[in-house]
């Protein structure tokens, strides 16, 4: 049985050897030269001249030879499959050829799917056949209620399956909405044929345009025209079709394919049961490995014996893990139970952009992660936690840059003689929009920090920016003011009021303790505006983020809480000031009693700059973007410094 499964020198195509009969016996032949019980009848063809529907015609033929005991009689006006060939070749093709014309009018047929791939397969690399099979079985109750489905509204279950994929297809490829496929057809679209052995597969593209919005309802019904209007003209030889589209050098759309198919394991020849073999071929029967012509195939298997379903993937190693596979088949699974097996229409009818292929023990871990039960203190403002943790570590490093450093104390101190400079000279009022163009120094947490004392917004301007979109962001926040060094007060207009911190802060005039009791005065609650900061503009002009008070301190206790950030953390600031992240280590650090470490402009580029200060300062939180963590994490490597992050217990990245 493994050499008519497996051995491909069985079959002589010059010769006309394309079907074996084999028969194996259990033990010994009988005498009456019949067969017992265990022995078994092979029938073996080549896909040549034998498709899947042909062996259904092979099984009803041989069943009544074997019942009648004689052959049907072959009349000469019978239509065979050489007939239909030479038929084909001289059918009109205009009609089917402007439906594909048209079908496929502006679609790019050689862009792959955004799939969850491991890995990429290079230009000029070739598949190696290997693939990956993974099966689940749809149960008795999700085939009653996907069959039930299909019987209530009038839809063949090929359609609603072929529905099901797209769908799960939109949601793994993260919303593609313009989705093109390869599925084979058996193109015995006349009756005269159904009765006819021979191969009339021909794989054709199944092109869905879906609705984001749009329910799946919609969707089936949709897929269900999309797909009968195709199969009219699926006699329309995929080369022909593909020949339409001179611009097409590689039709990828083909590597992602759907198929259904309807078996009967249970098949009788008069009182005799036969049983089917697997169609899939193994390549390693140690490794569970398939020969698989696509990178990702989906069929959909109906058992009419037991009325039932069932789902096999079968995914190219080239490009996916089996695990990864695995956990594919589980969320198309869970998505059709969440689809098929509700109790009313809700999920049927909601847009497909709100539907989850999320697994169970995915949402269990989101909602755990998402609970709200967690009553917090009443929202303060930040700049009363920051006073607050003052009076609570007055000696503690606040922050330290290299060589330069400022305890609590030290740093309450600078922000006071800023901040009443704020008030005084320059008319803060609370409310105001207070800009600030600083480099990675210690002057830009005590800027900072003045401005949020003063009663002002803080918006953040970074030095890397064209001196063009300073201005515009300036003028867009109408701030009266801009926070500066020595060298970013150049990238502003002689019309654009700059204040340079470092010759506030190097004042030696003290300030007496009546002006410090004006701070106290300022009208400020939690619900005034804290943050001001910009998106980046590259989809149009910049927009304006507003974050108050009590949103921020609310969000640093839910860190708090979670144990993500502790008092007794040494945090470094990694972000830019462009990017909103920076205000949690810059500003939240300082608000729950932790020290901050600051790199030198640049240092974060640095990456032997970066491990040396990650290994002497001891830093337990880190926070930067999944592309130089990969670049450190290549760097610790080959230089052997992995000691670098022995001390990091939080790593936030994203």
């Amino acid at each position: 049985m493994y050499d008519e499964k497996y051995n491909s020198q069985l079959f002589h195509l010059d010769q006309g050897l394309v079907f074996r009969c084999h028969i194996l016996y259990y033990k010994q032949i009988s005498s009456n030269n019949l067969l017992c019980d265990k022995d078994r009848i092979i029938f073996n063809f080549h896909h040549v001249l034998f498709d899947f529907p042909s062996m259904k015609i092979f099984l009803h033929d041989l069943n009544q030879a074997y019942i009648s005991n004689q052959l049907p009689i072959n009349q000469n006006t019978d239509l065979r499959y050489l007939d239909y060939a030479l038929i084909e070749q001289q059918m009109p093709m205009t009609s089917s050829s402007m439906f594909w014309l048209d079908t496929l009018r502006d679609c790019n047929l050689d862009r792959s799917l955004s799939l969850p791939y491991d890995r990429y397969r290079l230009l000029n690399e070739h598949q190696s056949g290997r693939g990956t099979p993974i099966s689940f079985d749809f149960g008795q109750n999700l085939s009653y209620d996907f069959l039930n489905y299909a019987l209530t509204n009038n839809i063949e279950l090929q359609h609603l399956a072929l529905a099901a994929y797209y769908m799960f297809l939109f949601k793994l490829t993260n919303g593609e909405r313009d989705i093109c496929i390869g599925m084979n057809t058996h193109t015995r679209y006349k009756d005269e044929l159904k009765s006819i052995i021979g191969l009339y597969e021909n794989l054709i593209p199944l092109r869905c345009q879906l609705d984001r919005d749009g329910s799946f309802h919609e969707l089936v019904e949709y897929v269900q025209e999309m797909a009968t209007n195709c199969m009219k003209y699926s006699y329309f030889p995929l080369q022909h079709i593909l020949a339409q589209h001179s611009d097409c050098s590689k039709p990828t759309f083909l590597d992602v394919s759907f198929d259904f198919v309807t078996i009967e394991k249970k098949i009788m020849i008069g009182d005799s049961e036969l049983c089917s073999i697997p169609l899939s071929i193994t390549i390693n029967e140690d490794e569970d490995e398939d020969v698989s012509k696509f990178d990702f195939i989906l069929t959909i298997q109906y058992d009419l014996t037991i009325n039932q379903f069932s789902c096999i993937i079968n995914a190219s190693l080239d490009l996916f893990n089996q695990e990864t596979i695995n956990k594919i088949s589980q969320q198309f699974h869970s998505m059709l139970y969440d689809l098929f097996t509700s109790v009313n229409d809700i999920m049927k009818n909601k847009p497909i952009y709100e539907m989850s292929i999320m697994l169970p023990n995915e949402r269990l871990l989101i909602q755990s992660m998402n609970n709200t039960q967690v009553l917090f203190s009443s929202a303060t403002c930040m700049h009363h936690e920051f006073i607050y943790q003052v009076t609570q570590h007055p000696q503690k490093i606040a922050v330290e840059l290299d060589e330069q450093s400022l305890t609590y104390t030290e740093l309450l101190y600078y922000v006071q003689q800023l901040s009443l400079v704020l008030l005084n000279k320059y008319n803060v009022k609370s409310g105001d929009i207070i800009c600030q163009c600083v480099e990675r120094s210690l002057s830009m947490v005590i800027g900072i920090l003045s401005i949020i004392m003063a009663g002002g917004a803080y918006c953040p301007l970074s030095s890397q920016d064209p001196s063009q979109r300073l201005q515009i962001l300036v003028k867009e926040t109408q701030s009266h003011l801009v926070l500066v060094h020595s060298s970013t007060r150049i990238l502003f207009e002689i019309d654009i009021v700059t204040l340079n911190i470092d010759t506030i802060i190097n004042n030696e005039e003290n300030s007496t303790s009546i002006h410090l009791t004006q701070m106290s005065d300022v009208p400020i609650t939690s619900e005034n505006i804290l943050f001001v900061i910009f998106t980046s503009g590259s989809t149009g002009i910049p927009k304006a983020v507003q974050l108050r008070h009590r949103n921020f301190t609310q969000f640093l206790r839910s860190f708090v809480y979670a144990d993500i950030l502790t008092k007794t953390d040494t945090i470094i600031q990694m972000a830019r000031c462009s990017f909103d992240n920076h205000l949690l280590s810059l500003v939240g650090t300082l608000t729950i009693g932790a020290t901050l470490i600051m790199l030198r402009p640049e240092g974060h580029m640095d990456l032997d700059y970066l491990s040396g200060v990650l290994n002497e300062k001891q830093i337990t939180v880190m926070q930067a973007v999944p592309s130089l963590w990969n670049s450190l994490v290549s760097f610790l490597n080959t230089t052997n410094r992995k000691s670098s992050v022995q001390w990091l217990r939080t790593v936030c990245s994203g």
